[in-house]
């Protein structure tokens, strides 16, 4: 990881992707109900959003840079793990052809 900013970039970046794919699934769809589940991920991913914003402005240890840098790493797997779930329940909602 090279600075705090370049993972908030990273974070907003991958994020709002997520939330951009998933306004093109709901225009897909037909059914409410499964409009309302891509609400709830679009929620939810921004809600992540947030919540990771949040953890790199506060790292835990600032005294010892092997735990800034475990903080660090944990930030980025659940941004990744969190982003990979959005797209897996997006691609489960997607119109069969």
């Amino acid at each position: 990881m090279a600075n705090k900013r370049e993972l908030k970039k990273d974070i907003r970046y991958l994020t709002e992707q997520v939330i951009i794919d998933a306004l093109e699934v709901s225009e897909m769809l037909e059914k409410e109900a499964d409009k309302k589940k891509v609400l709830k991920i679009i929620v939810s991913v921004a809600e992540l959003h947030n919540s990771l914003i949040s953890r790199v402005n506060r790292p835990d240890g600032k005294d010892n840079p092997k735990l800034v840098k475990i903080h660090f790493n944990k930030i980025l797997e659940d941004l990744m793990g969190s982003c990979s779930s959005a797209y897996e329940k997006l691609n489960k909602l997607l119109p069969e052809k």
